[in-house]
């Protein structure tokens, strides 16, 4: 029925009927409301030193939140600010956040450069610095979301390591360039 249908017919629903639109009103409120707590973030906040206790420490006890330290200037830490603004709407009940270095830990070196540091109720739960961590300018958005989900901050609905198919295929042609070396210098003998 339309609203305006039910309206017209409000008159002869029974009891019975108005307790079953109820309660199927009340399940549906609660739904909504647990989504809108669930999806409570959906963007990178930036942040300073000061806002750190307040949105890193003191954010909750069950709450993982990731913060990426990093600086102007630096092309793969301004890429990972782009694969982590679209990963914050993807998980949004997990509080992204991000600052550049030096306004949160001062003489952070730029040798350190990204960082991210995954917390749950205040302590750190992985960290991930450097960026031989995250394979250099070839990072993909799906590298860094696997990374995030082996830490347990995130549940991916990716099925395996975006990067090992890679690593695969390097480790074998090392393996068969080092077979093959071995044989070219057994033929010498």
């Amino acid at each position: 029925m339309t609203l305006e249908e039910l309206e017209e017919n409000e008159d002869e629903f029974s009891e019975e009927d108005e307790r079953a639109i109820e309660m199927y009103r009340q399940q549906r409120l609660a739904q909504w409301q647990a989504t809108q707590i669930k999806n409570k973030f959906g963007e990178v906040m930036e942040i300073s030193g000061q806002d750190y206790v307040q949105e890193i420490t003191n954010a909750g006890k069950d709450l993982w939140v990731l913060l990426h330290l990093y600086k102007q200037g630096i092309p793969l830490c301004n890429l990972i600010n782009q694969h982590l603004a679209v990963l914050a709407r993807k998980f949004k009940d997990m509080k992204f956040v991000k600052a550049i270095s030096t306004t949160c830990i001062p003489n952070y070196p730029d040798k350190n450069l990204p960082t991210i540091f995954v917390y749950r109720g205040g302590e750190i739960r992985a960290q991930f610095i450097g960026p031989l961590v995250f394979g250099g300018m070839n990072l993909t958005q799906d590298e860094l979301e696997w990374k995030l989900s082996e830490s347990g901050a995130i549940k991916t609905d990716l099925e395996e390591n975006p990067r090992k198919q890679i690593q695969d295929q390097l480790m074998t042609s090392i393996r068969s360039a080092v077979a093959t070396n071995k044989n070219n210098d057994s033929d010498e003998d």
